[in-house]
C-alpha cells in the first residue's frame, strides 16, 4: 500500500458502530479483546486478531455473495475448509465487525447441520468476537451473513459520484483490519488461503477480485472467480461498477471506467517493462496477470496491492508519468508483501520497507539513477520531519506489541522509509553483486509465507553477514531494527538536480528573481517538490503571489505539488489559494494528499469554519477511513479552539 495512514483511526468507530443485529442460539458476550493465545514466538503473535491459528486454520474460503447496491449490502455465505492443527480444539473464532451472523452451519460425512455460536459485543477497533463451536471438529463450516451499509472496508458511490456519472460504483480496502467488515475471517496476515467467489448484482455493471478477472469478461450480473495462491485476509479485495479493460501486454492491462481507460492506459505504458526488470533482479512473477483498477478519486489510498489486481488512484494520473514510482510500489508488493508477507502489523516494515526499496530498484532500472536519488531524498526528508513528532518506540522497526492499538495508528514512515533506507545499507556495505542475490533468495525461500522481524534476522545471520562478517558490527543492526531515529552512519540519498533546485530557490529568495525559464522548463514533479519543500515554514504573500502567477500552482492537477503548495500558502496567510484548495479536498479522497491542507485550514477559527463546511460537501464522496481521519483533525481543532467564533477572521484573531 501507498501511501502511509498518518492519522489514528480510532473514529472508525463513532463513523460505523455496531449493527446491534446479533442473531444467533447463543446470548451475545461482553466485548473481548483479541484472545491471548499462547504463540511459538513472541513476535508472531497477532494482537489484533481474535482468531486462533495455533488451533485451526482456514486453508480455503469460498463466497457466494449478493452485491445490492440499493441496500448498500454484501449478503449471502462464507464457507471455510479448516486445518485442526489442535488435536484438542473444539471451536473456530473468527474475526468480525459490524456483520449479522444469521446462521452458521458444520458439514459431517457430507451432510450439513447448525453449530451453535456466539457473537460477542463490539470492541470499538477490532470488532466483534465470533466463536463456532464445532465438537466434532468440522473439516468444512460455512457461516451465513451480511454487511452493514457503515462497513469500513467497502465505499459505496452514488453515480454522481463516479466519473461516467451513470451507474454506482462499489469497492473494498482490507488493509489492515477491515476486511473482518465485509466477510467472517480469521482477518490476520499470519493466516493464507485460497479462495473462490460467485457474485451476483445487477447485470448493467462489472464486478472484480483480486483473483483470476478475465479481460473478456462480459456484463451478466454473475461473476465467477479463483484465486489459487494463499493469500492473507487483507488482500482479499472487490470492486464494481461501469468498468472496462485495455490491455499494455499480455499478462497486465487497465480497468477504469470508460473515461479514464485512455488516459490510464497511457500513463501506465511502461508496466511491463517494470515486471520484466523486477523478475531480472528477484525471480519470477508468480500471480500469472498483473492488472491496474483505477478507482474513483474518493479512493483512501495512493494504491493498494492486492493480487493480480492492484488498486490505483487517479490522483497519479497527470499526463507525464512523473509519479509512476506509485505503480513501481505497488508491483513490487508481487514479492514484499504479497509473496512474503509480515505476520503481524507490529513487523509491517518487512512488506512497506521491503517494497519502497524494491520500488527504487525497478525506478532506476527504467527511468535512471537520478530519478530514484531524487524520490529517495524526498522519502527521507519527508521521514525527518516525522520523526521530531513521534514516540521513540514508533520509530523502531521492529515494532514492540500492538496490544490495544489499532495497527494503522502503528503504520507511519518509519516502515516505509527507515525499511527502504536498512536495505540499501545493507546494498552499499555488501555491493549489488552479493545483496541482490540474498534478497532473492529471501523472497524464494519464505514465497507464500507469512514471516517476523525475528525471522529475517536469522535468514540476515545465516546468508549475508557471513559474506563479509566486518561489513555490519552488532550495534549498528540494533540501531537499525531496535533504536529511535536514523542511525549516524546511514547513507543519506542525494541528488545532483536538487542541488541546482536550491541554488534556483536560493537566488529567487534573494533577489525575487524567478529562475530563468530554461532551468525549469525540464523539471519534473520531484523538482517542484523540492522547490516547495525548502521554502520554509512562510513566505510573504506577494511573494506566493508571484509563484503563482508564474507556475499555476493553485488549481494545480498534480497532487503532490498541491498537498505542499497549499499548506504554505494557507500559513502564510495567501488567500487567494484557499478557494482552490477547497475545491481540491471536496473532489480528492486521498488522505495523504488532503489531510495537511485539512490541518492548516483547521488552525485558524475562520480556517476551520471553511474546513467544516467543505467537508460537509466532500463528506458523501470519502471512503470511511478518509471520513474518520478528516472528522479527527476537526475534532481536534475545535477542542483546541474553543469558544472562538466560527466566522472570526483572520485580522481578528491576530493569525495570518
Amino acid at each position: 500500500m501507498r501511501f502511509p495512514l498518518l492519522f489514528s483511526l480510532a473514529m472508525i468507530a463513532a463513523t460505523s458502530g455496531c449493527s446491534g443485529d446479533k442473531a444467533g442460539p447463543a446470548d451475545a458476550q461482553p466485548a473481548a479483546k483479541p484472545a491471548r493465545e499462547a504463540p511459538a514466538s513472541a513476535r508472531r503473535h497477532d494482537e489484533s486478531s481474535y482468531a486462533e491459528p495455533g488451533k485451526v486454520r482456514i486453508t480455503d474460503l469460498a463466497l457466494d455473495l449478493n452485491l445490492d447496491f440499493d441496500q448498500k449490502q454484501l449478503a449471502g455465505t462464507a464457507t471455510y475448509t479448516l486445518d485442526w492443527t489442535d488435536p484438542k480444539a473444539t471451536a473456530l473464532v473468527l474475526d468480525t465487525r459490524e456483520l449479522t451472523i444469521r446462521q452458521v452451519d458444520g458439514e459431517a460425512d457430507g451432510a450439513w447441520a447448525p453449530l451453535p455460536f456466539t457473537l460477542a459485543d463490539a470492541d470499538p477497533v477490532f470488532g466483534s468476537k465470533l466463536t463456532i463451536e464445532a465438537p466434532q471438529r468440522n473439516p468444512r463450516i460455512r457461516v451465513s451473513y451480511h454487511t452493514a451499509p457503515t462497513a469500513s472496508g467497502l465505499q459505496w458511490l452514488e453515480p454522481s459520484m463516479t466519473e461516467g456519472k451513470e451507474l454506482p460504483f462499489m469497492f473494498s480496502q482490507s488493509q489492515a483490519i477491515h476486511a473482518r467488515s465485509w466477510v467472517p475471517l480469521q482477518d490476520t496476515p499470519s493466516v493464507r488461503f485460497t479462495y473462490s467467489a460467485r457474485v451476483n448484482t445487477r447485470p448493467d455493471v462489472m464486478v472484480l477480485m483480486s483473483a483470476d478477472n478475465d479481460p473478456a469478461a462480459v456484463r451478466d450480473g454473475e461473476y465467477v472467480f479463483s484465486m489459487p495462491q494463499p493469500i492473507p485476509s487483507y488482500l482479499l479485495a472487490i470492486a464494481a461498477g461501469d468498468l472496462v479493460f485495455k490491455p499494455i501486454s499480455a499478462r497486465s492491462g487497465v480497468w477504469a471506467e470508460p473515461a479514464m481507460v485512455e488516459r490510464a492506459t497511457a500513463e501506465f505504458a511502461d508496466t511491463e517493462q517494470m515486471i520484466a526488470a523486477t523478475e531480472k533482479l528477484y525471480g519470477p512473477y508468480r500471480w500469472e496477470r498483473y492488472d491496474m483498477l483505477v478507482l474513483p478519486p474518493s479512493f483512501p489510498f495512493g494504491g493498494m496491492e492486492n493480487p493480480r489486481l492492484s488498486f490505483i488512484t487517479p490522483t497519479v494520473i497527470v499526463g507525464d508519468k512523473s509519479l509512476v514510482s506509485l505503480i513501481a510500489h505497488e508491483l513490487a508488493h508481487s514479492w514484499s508483501g504479497n509473496l512474503v508477507t509480515n505476520a503481524t502489523w507490529k513487523d509491517i516494515w518487512l512488506n512497506e520497507g521491503f517494497t519502497t526499496y524494491v520500488q527504487g530498484r525497478i525506478t532506476e532500472a527504467l527511468y535512471g539513477e537520478e530519478m530514484a536519488e531524487m524520490e529517495r531524498q524526498i522519502d527521507q526528508a519527508g521521514l525527518k520531519k516525522d520523526l521530531a513528532g513521534m514516540s521513540p518506540a514508533d520509530q523502531a522497526l521492529a515494532l514492540p506489541p500492538l496490544a490495544e492499538r489499532d495497527p494503522d495508528e502503528a503504520l507511519s514512515e518509519v516502515a516505509y522509509v527507515k525499511g527502504a533506507w536498512f536495505l540499501q545499507f545493507l546494498e552499499q556495505r555488501f555491493g549489488r553483486e552479493v545483496f541482490d542475490p540474498f534478497l532473492r533468495g529471501w523472497f524464494d525461500d519464505h514465497a507464500f509465507q507469512s514471516a517476523d522481524t525475528d525471522q529475517f534476522v536469522a535468514y540476515l545471520k545465516q546468508n549475508l553477514l557471513p559474506k563479509n562478517p566486518n561489513a555490519v558490527l552488532p550495534e549498528e543492526l540494533d540501531a537499525w531494527l531496535n533504536q529511535p531515529g536514523i542511525p549516524a552512519f546511514a547513507p543519506p540519498a542525494r541528488s545532483r538536480m536538487f542541488s541546482n533546485v536550491d541554488t534556483a530557490r536560493i537566488a529567487w529568495r534573494g533577489s525575487a528573481q524567478l529562475p530563468n525559464p530554461q532551468i525549469t522548463v525540464d523539471w519534473g514533479t520531484q523538482a517542484w517538490v523540492h522547490f516547495l519543500e525548502g521554502m520554509g515554514n512562510t513566505l510573504k504573500p506577494e511573494q506566493l503571489a508571484q509563484l503563482d502567477a508564474a507556475y499555476g500552482f493553485s488549481g494545480t492537477p498534480n497532487g503532490e505539488i498541491a498537498m505542499r503548495w497549499y499548506p504554505l500558502a494557507l500559513r502564510s496567510g495567501y488567500l487567494e489559494a484557499r478557494p482552490a484548495a477547497g475545491e481540491f479536498i471536496e473532489r480528492v479522497g486521498r488522505r495523504k494528499l488532503i489531510l495537511p491542507i485539512y490541518e492548516e485550514l483547521a488552525k485558524t477559527p475562520d480556517g476551520l469554519a471553511f474546513a467544516r463546511e467543505a467537508f460537509e460537501r466532500a463528506r458523501p464522496g470519502y471512503h470511511p477511513i478518509t471520513t474518520a481521519s478528516v472528522e479527527a483533525v476537526l475534532a481536534r481543532a475545535g477542542a483546541v479552539l474553543p469558544g472562538r467564533a466560527a466566522a472570526e477572521t483572520p485580522e481578528q484573531s491576530g493569525q495570518p
